[in-house]
């Protein structure tokens, strides 16, 4: 994993102008949304460091970094509910990435379709 706290790129095989625009968190992390491509349904957050980023963009797999386990995961690996990764973006802040994904199965562990299907905090419907 990379340098926790380190705003330098680590020696990995991302492209050195793609993690010389990253902002890592202390623990050498950037936020990783994923979202249904066609649907654009907010799926999961993962958390990805450099090497992270790097397998996800030359395998086309959503590769994230678990921090409970202390090891690098893909979606789907264990569970067959698979990321194919259709588009990859990196925000204005350089801080989180945008992982555009056709999901098969389920995304979240739970089972749900998402990780934010069970609780609503506010949902306001507006009249016009």
């Amino acid at each position: 994993m990379s340098d926790p706290g380190s705003d330098t790129a680590p020696d990995t095989g991302l492209d050195p102008a793609v993690a010389g625009r990253l902002k890592r968190n202390a623990d050498g992390l950037v936020a990783a949304i994923v979202q249904q491509h066609d649907t654009h349904e907010v799926l999961m957050l993962g958390w990805m460091d450099d090497e992270a980023l790097h397998r996800t963009l030359s395998t086309g797999r959503g590769t994230y970094w678990s921090r409970s386990r202390q090891e690098y995961w893909v979606k789907g690996e264990t569970s067959g509910h698979t990321q194919r990764v259709v588009e990859v973006r990196l925000d204005c802040d350089g801080d989180t990435v945008l992982v555009k994904v056709d999901q098969t199965g389920p995304a979240c562990h739970t089972g749900a379709d998402t990780c934010f299907d069970a609780d609503v905090l506010l949902a306001n419907s507006r009249d016009d």
